[in-house]
């Protein structure tokens, strides 16, 4: 079976930016039943404007219902399944067993797939899914490559997506009651504030009047806040162990971040499918720390894994900055919308699914709408035109080493 690469797309223009790098399906959320609230996610006529994207250019796409739902969840929701059955939506991800119920009766078409917040961590579940009529079983982030390989053995006609990068939730497969006890806000309802990355002290109070203070630095210590996963290094084994579908977290994400990761794992897999194994593998990892993100872990792909906790509140800015989206490009010329400030003289290297990938060149000329000549692009978003000695399309970014 074909590899598919799976991209998050928090809003419309991601999900372009997300087929554009390289994703095969994507997944998504409405405005309601959806464990990221607070993603941009999707209105219902964006909705059926996805799936007609998506389908006109022979991609997938798959909508995420995946909350704990209450009484008066299952209403709406029987409306909700209705609707995305007649959208011709591609799947989707479900965690409760009612809303599984609900969707089998109402929406007999619509493929579902078992979301990881159900914790499908052994072949017995992954087995009762299938004889339930999920087709696809979203795997545990807890669960060894060996063991998935055990699950794939056992339900062969099941396919199963896994997790392979970007942000992990430090509680078990993501179900939390943290956010929920700190804020008032639930994680299980989609709203998660993210408490575990906050700061915390703990302290040993039997000490009466001069409490003993656990701290990593000044700062305090972030005990919760997890790693991020990054597993483009072992493509080869995931497929070795049975699974199909490469997910990429970040429905949140921007569009730089997104556009960066796809592209590099776009770019692996394909390598390994061609040729056995990835021949630019150092370039691909290299783009991965051109993008914010935590300290990198394997997680719990190898076995036991101390070291998954990042003890550090601070993020890596990444290598590169975002410049400029490309808008358009004739004769030489691109018309960019510029997102960081740039100078004449400045080096830029193009981020592209195509051909022109990582080539780079020196700022000479630049002229704005007006056609007056600009040394100094510093208007967030201003129009401008640039000449580029390589061949661009709409929707390459341009991109700057950090100084």
């Amino acid at each position: 079976m074909k590899l598919e690469l799976l991209a998050p797309a928090g809003s419309l223009n991601k999900l372009k930016v997300a087929f554009r790098y390289g994703a095969d399906a994507v997944y998504v959320g409405g405005k309601k039943f959806s464990l990221r609230a607070y993603a941009g996610n999707f209105e219902l006529d964006e909705l059926a404007e996805g799936v007609k994207y998506a389908h006109d250019r022979g991609k997938k796409l798959y909508v995420t219902v995946n909350i704990f739902p209450k009484n008066s969840d299952f209403e709406e929701a029987e409306r909700y399944f209705k609707y995305l059955q007649d959208i011709g939506v591609d799947a989707v991800l479900i965690t409760d067993p009612g809303f599984f119920s609900l969707c089998k009766r109402v929406a007999p078409n619509l493929p579902i797939h078992i979301s990881t917040q159900a914790n499908n961590l052994n072949k017995y579940t992954v087995e009762f899914w299938k004889n339930q009529g999920a087709e696809r079983v979203v795997l545990a982030r807890e669960l060894r490559l060996e063991e998935v390989k055990e699950i794939h053995e056992f339900t062969p006609d099941v396919e199963l997506e896994a997790f392979v990068h970007g942000a992990m939730c430090i509680s078990y497969s993501g179900r939390c009651l943290l956010s929920n006890y700190l804020s008032t806000r639930d994680g299980n309802r989609g709203e998660c504030v993210q408490s575990c990355r906050w700061k915390y002290k703990i302290t040993e109070s039997s000490r009466e009047g001069n409490p003993l203070e656990m701290e990593e630095d000044d700062r305090g210590t972030y005990i919760l806040n997890s790693k991020d996963l990054n597993m483009l290094t072992h493509i080869d084994k995931l497929v070795d162990s049975g699974i199909i579908s490469f997910k990429i977290e970040g429905r949140m994400k921007s569009e730089y971040y997104l556009a960066t990761v796809i592209n590099a794992y776009r770019r692996a897999i394909d390598e390994y499918v061609l040729h056995g194994k990835i021949e630019n593998l150092e370039t691909y990892l290299g783009e991965l720390n051109k993008i914010t993100h935590r300290t990198y872990t394997e997680a719990y792909s190898f076995g036991k894994n101390d070291s998954t906790v990042s003890y550090s509140d601070d993020q890596d800015g990444g290598t590169h900055e975002f410049i400029a989206y490309v808008m358009d490009y004739e004769n030489g010329v691109a018309k960019i919308e510029m997102r960081n400030r740039f100078y004449k003289g400045d080096t830029l290297e193009i981020l592209s699914p195509n051909a022109s990938f990582n080539k780079k060149f020196v700022v000479d000329k630049v002229v704005n709408e007006k056609g007056d000549v600009v040394e100094d692009a510093k208007f967030v978003q201003e129009i401008l035109y640039m000449d580029v000695p390589f061949e661009v399309q709409e929707g390459d970014i341009l991109r700057r080493a950090r100084k």
